[in-house]
């Protein structure tokens, strides 16, 4: 019987001992490795219980470079056009303010005592009148510092204020709105919502609080009346609230003086003097924009005669004329349609050019 220590068919034969012996114990002769157990693994054995010999490559590992780089960079575009997108989409958007109110207006004519008076120099009426300290035009028109809301800052606030400036010049000052055409500059100016009010103010003007022309913009008949000077004397002031977080509301008072004389006939000029107050409101979109709500509109304008049709045109008393001895017409309380209140008031003497003989 065998040793535990030789291998399986005995001690092999030759000389014992010599260089190899110190490496006997680690060295596998012939028989020993063919006496081995050796075991192959199926195909099933190896595909179930062995990594595969070749590992798959990720899909992204297959894509080129040039291809990697692509692909992140349109990523990012497209997240940063989410982020943008729900910046300006997001659900806590402040919500937009009512539509713009109709405009309310009245108009009070000045009747003066005396005859309107005169003069062929338009410069010595203006120097001899209240208006000879104020400015020429738009530079009598002019804007208080902006300073920032609670919730707009000093940009929106200096627009608000820029565009009601631009408002008032245009139905106050421009030459082409104040005989009578060239409207459209004001039109221009106004929120959608009010477009239609206006549009029926100018077509069909009535004396009812909402459709007077005049209420919009300052004109007169240019069959009747014509400018004798260009340069319209102003002056006046703006003033700014917040009122509410989403809304501005802009004040003017204004005074502007017209030199006017006859469409036809003598060249003789007079003053026009319409003192008119105004209130405006932006939100946000009007800001935006550059549109503006006009909500009131109130003027006191003369020489006129108390009983003048100044819903469609201003119609000024001029050089010489005297108002007319009709006062406002009544009122009856039973009489059926819509009901309406005359206004008037006495011209001052003081406002009437005091010219030396």
């Amino acid at each position: 019987m065998n040793g535990p220590g030789d291998p399986p068919e005995g001690t092999p034969e030759g000389p014992q001992g010599g260089g190899d012996e110190e490496y006997r114990s680690v060295v596998f002769d012939e028989s020993f490795v063919r006496a081995a157990r050796l075991q192959e693994f199926s195909a099933r054995e190896r595909m179930d219980d062995h990594a595969p010999a070749v590992r798959t490559r990720h899909a992204w590992a297959r894509v080129s470079a040039s291809r990697q780089v692509l692909l992140l960079v349109m990523l990012i575009a497209l997240a940063f056009g989410t982020a943008v997108y729900m910046g300006l989409r997001h659900p806590y958007k402040e919500p937009r303010p009512p539509t713009a109110e109709a405009l309310r207006t009245a108009i009070v004519p000045l009747a003066p005592r005396d005859p309107v008076p005169g003069a062929t120099a338009v410069k010595d009426l203006f120097d001899s009148s209240p208006a000879a300290q104020f400015r020429d035009g738009a530079e009598g028109v002019t804007l208080p510092a902006a300073r920032r809301t609670q919730n707009f800052s000093e940009s929106l606030v200096m627009a608000a204020l820029a565009t009601a400036k631009e408002y008032t010049v245009k139905s106050a000052l421009d030459p082409a709105v104040l005989t009578g055409g060239g409207h459209r500059t004001v039109r221009l100016l106004l929120a959608p919502s009010q477009l239609a009010q206006f549009d029926r103010s100018l077509s069909r003007p009535a004396d009812d609080g909402r459709y007077a022309a005049t209420g919009w913009l300052i004109r007169f008949d240019p069959a009747q009346v014509a400018l004798a000077d260009r340069t319209v004397r102003t002056q006046g002031t703006f003033s700014i609230t917040e009122a509410s977080p989403a809304a501005l509301e802009v004040s003017s008072d204004h005074t502007f003086v017209y030199a006017v004389r006859a469409a036809k006939g003598p060249e003789e000029a007079s003053l026009f003097t319409v003192r008119r107050t105004m209130r405006f409101r932006f939100d946000r979109d009007d800001l935006q924009e550059h549109h503006v709500q006009v909500l009131q509109s109130y003027l006191l304008a003369g020489p006129q005669s108390c009983s003048a049709d100044d819903a469609g045109y201003l119609r000024p008393l001029l050089a010489g004329q005297k108002a007319s001895t009709a006062g406002p017409n009544g009122t009856d309380p039973y009489a059926p349609g819509p009901t309406t209140s005359d206004l008037c008031g006495a011209l001052s003497p003081s406002s009437q050019p005091t010219l030396r003989r």
